[in-house]
């Protein structure tokens, strides 16, 4: 398949479009011939302010290649304004095949000094702001798989290596990455019926909300191949919008350089059953078993 016929036609959202990830995506995704919402508030790195300078530089780089986008500012956590994302797209080009969930903010506290506002933001932006945009976008397709349309749509969620094992300082990020995990679950179990499939990706790259945190891990190499570049992900996103990915659902992918693997999730480990209820002064023998048995549990980032 050619360059461009891989998401030829394809009308695509990405949210956080402006800088990093989304950025890389957007451009990705217009390079293989979609037709893209570049949707961005600009905010800071935690979450302040406003910028409609990165998501238009993004929609100009796109425009001047060739391709077609649109851009957008709204807050994909406000319930009106993620519905204006997915009309943008519907009223531009009258349809809407792909979401690329992609846009978050980071207040790296250990627990002890997470305030409430900070802990509600984080997880505003990142579970709520999957959520929002979702919501909107699937309420369109199912209505054209009930009109008898035929819909190959996609979500394509971010999350985070963050939420599969936990990140020392970042408890807000890491629950709210680990929701989005299972909620991308969910969301394949009930949308298959309409047509949508819905993957997530965890990638490992240089952000503005890594480069603090793993400095060390995200510094650019003086040569060679930089395997913490934002580009090095968005393949993997473009493939998943694409056709091509239509029996692929219900996956969490890790993508770090050149390297992309399969997440395998919790699941039923060793077990015990006493075919009775258990007294609380001999389980603790039983529990000593068990983990004897079991796997260890993976530490978590800077444990």
């Amino acid at each position: 398949m050619g360059a461009r016929a891989l998401c030829d036609g394809r009308v695509c959202i990405v949210t956080g479009a402006g800088r990093g990830l989304g950025r890389a995506h957007a451009l990705e995704l217009a390079r293989l011939g979609a037709r893209v919402v570049v949707n961005d508030l600009g905010s800071a790195a935690d979450g302040a302010g406003r910028n409609e300078g990165p998501a238009r530089e993004v929609v100009d780089m796109i425009r001047a290649s060739g391709g077609d986008a649109v851009v957008s500012f709204e807050d994909v956590a406000d319930w009106a304004g993620a519905g204006r994302i997915v009309k943008a797209a519907l009223d531009t080009w009258g349809r809407l095949d792909v979401l690329v969930n992609n846009a978050g903010f980071v207040r790296d506290r250990m627990l002890v000094s997470t305030s409430e506002e900070e802990w509600d933001a984080v997880v505003r932006v990142h579970l709520k702001g999957h959520f929002a945009p979702t919501r909107h976008a699937i309420s369109y397709f199912r209505d054209r798989a009930k009109a008898g349309d035929p819909v190959d749509a996609r979500i394509i969620n971010t999350t985070s290596g963050a939420g599969l094992i936990g990140s020392v300082g970042q408890g807000a990020y890491s629950a709210a990455k680990a929701g989005i995990a299972a909620l991308t679950l969910v969301e394949a179990a009930e949308l298959g019926r309409y047509g949508v499939t819905a993957n997530a990706v965890a990638p490992a790259a240089r952000t503005r909300m890594t480069e603090t945190a793993f400095a060390d891990m995200m510094r650019k190499p003086e040569s060679g191949f930089d395997a913490m570049a934002p580009e090095n992900v968005s393949p993997l996103v473009a493939w998943l919008a694409s056709s091509e990915s239509r029996g692929v659902t219900g996956r969490v992918f890790e993508v770090s350089g050149g390297a992309v693997s399969v997440a395998e999730g919790w699941g039923p480990g060793v077990s015990v059953d006493k075919g009775d209820r258990w007294d609380a002064e001999e389980i603790g023998g039983a529990v000593a078993d068990l983990l004897s048995r079991a796997r260890a549990a993976r530490k978590p980032y800077g444990a």
